[in-house]
């Protein structure tokens, strides 16, 4: 690939890709290294892939790393349990949460898979449109636009009086032990 043309790419999504490291991670300098990490990845095993191929593949590996990192953590945290117990403390394996989810929890999971449903069937078309295609498909303003046959313009409002509406009609969803009283 052209240096060029991969430095400009790489100034334009940098910042949104720390950021994003960021939030993730919650640490500075490792969502720095880990941006660019990334990069230097692209390049050696996809810089003779065609260009409009790159962000998509930057941040799937990014997000990969980033994922690998978080494993890296748990693994530590876990092998720091046995490496700091003393005689007599408790099994660290039974400190961790029970991952599998209680019978409560799996009906509590259902009724807002379907108030969310029909929250969204409520949605005018070109709102729940704008909508799926924006937050779950992970489409760009841009290629929602090309999709829906609109402008960008048109999109963000479709997709702003979505979130509005979808707050709207989730309000009341409040089950049982989800928000505590204090």
């Amino acid at each position: 690939m052209n240096s060029i043309v991969w430095q400009r790419l790489f100034s334009r999504i940098q910042s949104r890709a720390y950021r994003i490291a960021c939030l993730e991670l919650g640490q500075t300098d490792l969502a720095w290294d880990l941006v660019q990490e990334s990069a230097i990845a692209l390049m050696r095993s996809y810089g003779d892939r065609p260009s409009e191929e790159f962000v998509p593949l930057f941040y799937r590996i990014l997000q990969n790393r980033i994922r690998d990192q978080h494993r890296r953590q748990k693994l530590e945290r876990i092998l720091g349990f046995w490496s700091d117990r003393k005689e007599g403390d408790p099994d660290p394996m039974d400190l961790l949460a029970d991952p599998t989810p209680s019978p409560e929890g799996v009906l509590t999971n259902q009724e807002l898979s379907k108030a969310i449903h029909v929250a969204i069937q409520k949605l005018p078309s070109r709102q729940r449109q704008a909508f799926l295609l924006r937050e779950w498909e992970g489409l760009s303003i841009e290629e929602t636009a090309i999709a829906m046959g609109c402008s960008t313009g048109s999109v963000k409002v479709h997709h702003f009086r979505a979130l509005r509406h979808l707050r709207e009609y989730l309000a009341d969803w409040t089950p049982e032990g989800y928000f505590h009283e204090p």
